[in-house]
């Protein structure tokens, strides 16, 4: 019908443009995130594009049910302040029969966000966290560039070292400056002609051939000297232990299923739970939509994007509960996904019955 045509294209027009622009916003806050955490020394600066990618292809589903649901809000909103929904309710067509047009819009988004949570979501966490783990367990020394110095990931430490051909796990001419203390007030500063990098366990070590180590407190003016023919000092404890371990969101949905814990099942509950949100927020936008012609503002839109926060926030304490074991998996779907299909239907039927029932419609048609 022409009708539902026209509404589709409408909502498509909306849809594309919203995603875009959010898809922008998201792309541009990830790359200054991950940019910073190159910086910092957390992430290999070579994996910037690679971990922006992941985190985008990660979070696509909570985009597309965002645009989704500003496609709807605005599209309806811009026929309720043009009029055009006067005529229609006039013309004796519900608001309950733009619900049509919406599913056909949202289904393949729909499809979309089932493939993007079940399947990317996890495939893309687990390999940013393998290329994190990877960085992580080359140890602060290995991530020195040959030649300049470099401060370590937690700032109480600052290495110069000359590298023995292609072996990140060698070098010479060590240097390495560190602070101790509550306040730093002991400082340290370790010079060594050779340096290596060796595992005991999942422990890594750094040991330090022929140097030596002063010391300096700055409160009592203490200064120490003391000459080495080795020096090892841990570095990384339990650096391969801690690489292994996954966490649930980085995890295979299958797994997940069959692997039932309380953190997987508050994982799923996540997972679960958006594609549930996409049906709720498609619905409840056809509600949230709704504005008086006669007032030239946007307040809709505003109570719109305070319901998907709302809802949004619910859907991370429905992860906290379950994880917690305070709800199980399908008492927290019920209860936070049902109550908002509920509150979405209700709102549905109430703008519809007001639309039918309320003569301004026809006075403002007249």
């Amino acid at each position: 019908m022409l009708f539902d045509t026209s509404t589709r294209a409408d909502l498509a027009r909306s849809f594309g443009v919203t995603l875009v622009v959010i898809l922008t916003i998201v792309l541009t806050s990830t790359l200054i995130r991950t940019l910073g955490q190159a910086a910092g020394g957390n992430v290999a600066p070579q994996d910037v594009i690679l971990l922006m990618g992941y985190a985008t292809l990660a979070h696509l589903g909570t985009i597309l049910i965002l645009s989704l649901f500003l496609a709807i809000v605005l599209t309806l909103g811009r026929l309720y302040r043009e009029s055009e929904m006067t005529v229609w309710f006039a013309s004796g067509v519900p608001l309950t029969r733009f619900v049509r047009p919406v599913v056909q819009m949202a289904w393949p988004i729909l499809l979309a966000v089932i493939v993007l949570e079940l399947l990317i979501w996890p495939w893309g966490n687990q390999n940013s966290a393998e290329l994190r783990d990877r960085y992580q367990r080359r140890g602060d020394l290995s991530r020195v560039a040959p030649g300049q110095f470099q401060t370590s990931r937690d700032g109480s430490r600052v290495f110069f070292i000359e590298r023995d051909g292609e072996d990140a796990t060698t070098g010479r001419n060590v240097f390495i400056l560190g602070q101790a203390g509550r306040d730093g007030e002991r400082e340290s500063v370790t010079t060594a002609a050779r340096g290596r990098l060796e595992m005991q366990g999942d422990d890594r070590f750094l040991v330090l051939d022929h140097g030596q180590r002063n010391e300096a407190n700055a409160h009592t003016a203490a200064k120490s000297m003391a000459r080495f023919d080795q020096y090892r000092v841990m570095t990384d404890p339990g650096v391969l232990s801690g690489a292994t371990q996954l966490p649930p969101k980085a995890v295979a949905t299958l797994e997940l299923l069959r692997h039932r814990s309380p953190r997987n099942d508050g994982e799923l509950a996540w997972r679960f739970g958006l594609i549930l949100a996409c049906v709720n927020m498609s619905l409840l936008a056809l509600g949230l939509s709704a504005s008086n012609p006669r007032r030239a503002s946007n307040w809709n839109l505003l109570f719109a994007l305070l319901a998907f926060v709302v809802y949004f926030n619910m859907l991370n304490l429905s992860l906290s509960w379950v994880a917690r074991e305070k709800l199980s998996l399908v008492a927290a779907l019920a209860r936070v996904h049902g109550s908002a299909l509920v509150v979405a239907l209700g709102l549905l039927w109430w703008r519809d019955q007001g639309a039918r029932f309320n003569p301004r419609w026809r006075r403002s048609l007249a």
